[in-house]
């Protein structure tokens, strides 16, 4: 018997499921089995070819890759079809399984959405990730509580082993004449309040665009992972304008799908360098 699909969950995009269920997904699929279905009945599932399939073959976690190719290519791509491809491939154990942390994110996630759409309820007794002063003062340093809320020209998605860039992002494009304003999260947000709410009313409402620095700690991520979906979420006809992906160190893992449409601006090219941090300036000041 196939596990029942709740209908809501057709329409949640597969973005809503964070790093810890995908890498728990990868334990179940990624071993080949003779007998249970593993991550090639899954990819064949999704609609993925004989010859894609087999190039994800030698991948060290190929559930992985195949989870952000495929929400990458399709608007299919949600919870529901995903938990329904597992029920009708007699998976039942991986959605028994997972289906309390599924659900957490998916409730993470709507939540997310509701906020956007609507301010906080002043309600900090009730719940305690909610702002507790008004949402347009008090979260950053330089907020003013009887002024305009702090706005800022990018948000700054980084790991903390990539923050010595960061630094350096600070001092090419805040102390030069390009006169910029970063939002750092480390140096710009007041402590004490839910990291998940600042962030979103940040990205969404305080900063212009999103310069996320991509790494292989990056990938690791579920802070930077959540930051960097829903900005991707917040406006589908604009993201390559929002979002602006920094590569500085080679990486030994792949770059992440769900960024692979955007124009990628990279450090690492020796012959592009010179004209790096005016080029990420330059987008970084358009209107």
């Amino acid at each position: 018997t196939n596990i029942c699909v709740d209908s809501d969950l057709w329409s949640v995009p597969l973005i809503a499921l964070n790093m810890t269920v995908r890498k728990k997904l990868g334990l179940h699929l990624n071993p080949v089995h003779t007998v249970a279905a593993d991550w090639m009945s899954v990819a064949d599932s999704m609609g993925f070819t004989f010859l894609e399939i087999k190039n994800y073959e030698g991948l060290r976690d190929p559930t992985r890759t195949l989870l952000e190719d495929w929400q990458a290519r399709t608007k299919e791509a949600t919870v529901g079809r995903l938990l329904s491809i597992l029920s009708e491939l007699e998976r039942k154990d991986i959605v028994e399984d997972l289906r309390p942390l599924i659900d957490e994110d998916v409730r993470r996630y709507r939540e997310l959405l509701k906020r956007s759409a609507e301010a906080p309820l002043q309600v900090p007794e009730v719940d305690s990730c909610l702002p507790r002063t008004s949402e347009k003062s008090g979260l950053t340093t330089k907020d003013d509580p009887e002024g305009a809320p702090e706005t800022f020209d990018a948000f700054i998605c980084y790991c903390q082993s990539d923050f010595g860039f960061v630094h350096e992002m600070i001092r090419e494009l805040e102390q030069t004449d390009h006169s910029l304003k970063l939002c750092v999260f480390d140096r710009d947000v007041l402590p004490g309040s839910c990291v998940w709410t600042i962030t979103s009313e940040l990205i969404e409402k305080r900063c212009k665009r999103m310069v996320v620095v991509i790494s292989d700690e990056y990938l690791e991520s579920d802070e930077c992972d959540f930051q960097t979906k829903f900005a991707l979420s917040l406006s589908p006809g604009a993201q390559s304008k929002r979002l602006i992906p920094v590569i500085y160190k080679p990486m030994t893992k792949p770059f992440p799908s769900i960024l692979r449409f955007l124009t990628v601006c990279d450090y690492t090219r020796p012959c592009t360098q010179a004209w790096f941090w005016t080029r990420l300036a330059k987008a970084l000041s358009l209107p």
